[in-house]
């Protein structure tokens, strides 16, 4: 009975283990060191937990439009009519997103200056990325439209959608300002991350900020309608 004997598959079993447990430990551990927030104050803690309530809070307000949509369609006397209505909405709404039609509203204006030149395209698809998750609904970057299916490449010569564009970069948002100023000042956020890069941001809230760029409406080549 002793020495206990071990078969190898149970010998291969317990280096799996360990293994395994070595690793998550590491992962773990690191998380824990190198994380964004690490060493953040405890007011911009509260601001990003801000900032991700008011993003739940427009995701909610957006499923309690649609359910009331819903809800006038199917109690509408005239249902065609209310379709037909509902319709041309949303093809304004959808035409505001395919950056086919012009647009204005309330919102910011960045400019972001460059002198070192190190500003590459990444750092411009964070900063619209962000906007977008704050509830940017139309973004113009030197009169270029950004949309769904918009590009950037390059590092010293940043080309969007094959457009280049070059330093200073001058964005016009529409949204809601007090909830895209805000996230893009999140520690490590977008302004952090290009400043450390040497360039300087500006933010500038606007009750009327015009997006007239405009895009062509691209058919499909291959995706069509599973209705």
């Amino acid at each position: 009975m002793w020495p206990p004997r071990f078969s190898r598959a149970q010998v291969i079993v317990a280096v799996l283990l360990f293994v395994l447990g070595l690793g998550l430990a590491i992962q773990v551990r690191s998380t824990s060191e190198g994380g964004p927030l690490r060493g953040a104050r405890q007011e911009d803690l509260v601001r990003i937990l801000d900032e991700l309530d008011d993003r739940t809070a427009r995701l909610q307000d957006e499923k309690q439009r649609l359910e009331g949509q819903r809800r006038e369609l199917e109690n509408s006397s005239d249902q065609a009519e209310e379709a037909r209505r509902q319709t041309k909405q949303k093809e304004r709404e959808l035409g505001v997103l395919a950056g086919t039609v012009g647009a204005e509203g309330p919102g910011i204006r960045i400019t972001i200056q460059d002198p070192s030149r190190a500003v590459d395209a990444d750092m411009l698809l964070d900063a619209i990325q962000e906007l977008r998750a704050a509830g940017a609904e139309a973004i113009e970057i030197n009169d270029v439209r950004i949309v769904a299916s918009t590009y950037l490449e390059g590092s010293r010569k940043v080309r969007i959608d094959g457009h280049p564009v070059s330093a200073p970069y001058r964005f016009s948002v529409i949204g809601e300002a007090k909830d895209l100023e805000p996230a893009l000042n999140i520690p490590g956020g977008v302004v952090q991350t290009l400043e450390r890069e040497q360039a300087t941001v500006r933010v500038t809230p606007s009750e009327k900020i015009t997006v007239d760029a405009l895009r062509s409406a691209k058919q499909p080549d291959y995706a069509q309608s599973s209705e």
